[in-house]
């Protein structure tokens, strides 16, 4: 390819990247699907690998191999993909942070209808299904349930280590299609925490999760390509049945006070249910919207752009 050709290139996987980030910061939609759609997965997976690699021969003091393994990094492809997810961030985190705050049965409705279309959009991805996915999915849905049940909520000023950790495990979802970053950080009562640091400027809490989240994926793209090579449909089938038993913390009535993310189930507000109910069927309308663009770009673009 063209220096031309490359630059030109630049701007639209910068959007890409911005549409990625749009999508890891709302618990529903993950960035995975979104470079699925975009046609850039299979490229995406494969330079983080890359990267991975070349950090490993750094770790292990051969500089030389680090630098060659460096120069194979598609530099062009991942640099503006960062930049345009690092500036939905940033851009978005303020504004999301004020509706979690001021309308919290509204955003929980929405929520809930994201995950629940992902839930039947990453169950259509299985490959070959059987029987014993239904169970897979089944089982780990009503783990997950009865897990989330013994959660107190949401955790406020969370150490270090915790935002550290919570960066591996949340960058992860973002190479996966079907599951958010975002939502597993409202599993694990996060999610407010890290969106408010990043709203508030927080500088140090934001980077001690950003290097959670190079490490994380660091180790986690090498074991991805595995085990969706080797176990593709169970993978996709367990996380199916995560993102069904974890519609728990995204009931619109909870009874406690920690809004979105509350575990604590309550009855229904009868004056609630419109709203709810509308916003629940556009938060499945838009990932059902992102399926049908992703079937038409997979039917009018080369594979390998």
């Amino acid at each position: 390819m063209s220096t031309e050709e490359h630059r030109a290139r630049i701007l639209p996987t910068y959007l890409g990247g911005f549409l990625m980030g749009s999508a890891d910061i709302v618990p529903g939609v993950s960035g995975g699907t979104i470079a699925l759609v975009l046609g850039i997965y299979e490229t995406l997976v494969e330079q983080i690998q890359r990267g991975a690699h070349a950090a490993g021969q750094f770790l292990k003091g051969d500089v030389r191999a680090g630098m060659t393994a460096l120069r194979e990094v598609r530099w062009r492809f991942l640099l503006p993909l960062g930049f345009g997810i690092i500036s939905a961030v940033l851009l978005l985190a303020s504004a999301l942070e004020h509706l979690l705050e001021e309308r919290p049965v509204q955003m929980s409705a929405l929520f809930l209808g994201l995950v629940a279309g992902s839930v039947v959009i990453a169950s259509r991805m299985l490959k070959k299904p059987a029987g014993q996915h239904l169970g897979i999915a089944v089982l780990a849905a009503v783990i997950t349930f009865l897990g989330l049940g013994l959660r107190s909520g949401r955790i406020d000023d969370p150490s270090y280590l915790i935002v550290f950790v919570a960066g591996a495990i949340a960058i992860c979802a973002m190479i996966l299609p079907g599951i958010s970053g975002s939502f597993l950080l409202l599993v694990m009562g996060m999610y407010e925490t890290i969106i408010g640091a990043i709203s508030d400027r927080d500088i140090a809490l934001a980077a001690v999760f950003l290097a959670g989240a190079v490490v994380g994926l660091a180790l986690f793209s090498t074991l991805l390509e595995w085990l969706l090579e080797h176990h593709h449909d169970r993978v996709l089938a367990a996380l199916v049945g995560l993102m069904a038993g974890s519609l728990r913390v995204l009931w619109p009535w909870p009874v406690g006070e920690d809004g979105v993310g509350d575990t604590a189930l309550g009855a229904p507000v009868t004056a609630d249910l419109p709203i709810v109910l509308l916003l629940a069927v556009v938060g499945v309308a838009l990932v059902y919207g992102v399926a049908q663009v992703g079937r038409m770009v997979e039917g009018a673009e080369p594979a390998d752009t």
